[in-house]
């Protein structure tokens, strides 16, 4: 059967920026994102965070296991599957992740607390790229019979001078482009599997499905930013002058 790919899309959002500071509540982690939001990226109830270790490892390549396991933790709990079709699973994350970034230009400069992390604009597009470069790596060095290679990322435990930059237009269209092509190449990879490759796949660790599946929970970084529609609406509406 032919199937139909699915290419991210995604909406335009003006280019302000924000100013450096502290910020308010998040959304609950996974939000309310599409299909394989359920849950955070290491599946411990939030994003590369454990006891709290430094990093989430994020993948198999960190651990040569397949799972995301951390320094201090053990490996993160087995991603659940079902009939949904991985490849289109990834690309509906980023198309989510994309739609949320449109709004972030309004983004007040104040990282955003979710758990014991922060997170920014920037973050969260960090987060999410580095997690699907991470079990990309993973999953080519399996197929080829290599080993995967131990992970360095910082993750979200640190919140580096970058992730504190406004988040402009600019960053925006870079954001799309990165995705989208990440989300492609994905999609590309999975399509070409086939059904038992995907269940019964090469190298130790999570199955290629149970990868697919464990990736669309990034979306989890996104969510915990949010949507900031309101708080661009809130900027450009005036102050009510005060009663006489």
């Amino acid at each position: 059967m032919t199937k139909t790919k699915h290419i991210p899309t995604t909406s335009e959002a003006p280019d302000s920026v924000g100013v450096p500071g502290g910020h308010g509540a998040v959304g609950s982690p996974g939000g309310t994102g599409g299909p394989g939001t359920v849950g955070a990226p290491d599946g411990l109830g939030a994003p590369d965070s454990g006891s709290g270790n430094d990093s989430d490892s994020g993948s198999g390549s960190g651990s040569d296991s397949g799972s995301d396991s951390g320094s201090d933790r053990g490996p993160a709990e087995t991603p659940a599957t079902d009939d949904r079709d991985p490849a289109q699973l990834l690309t509906t994350m980023v198309d989510r992740v994309l739609a949320l970034a449109a709004t972030w230009t309004a983004w007040d400069g104040r990282p955003v607390p979710a758990g014991d992390r922060l997170y920014t604009p920037h973050k969260a597009i960090r987060r999410v790229a580095d997690h699907m470069v991470d079990h990309l790596a993973e999953m080519e060095a399996r197929l080829v019979g290599e080993e995967t290679q131990p992970d360095h990322w910082h993750a979200s435990a640190t919140t580096t001078a970058a992730d504190l930059a406004p988040f402009t237009g600019a960053d925006l269209d870079e954001a799309r482009s990165r995705l989208t092509r990440l989300a492609r190449i994905w999609a590309n990879r999975l399509d070409a599997l086939t059904p038992d490759e995907l269940d019964r796949s090469a190298g130790t660790g999570w199955t290629f499905r149970q990868l697919a599946f464990h990736l669309a929970e990034s979306v989890y970084y996104a969510d915990a930013v949010g949507d900031l529609t309101t708080v661009a609406a809130s900027a450009s509406t005036p102050a009510r002058p005060a009663k006489p």
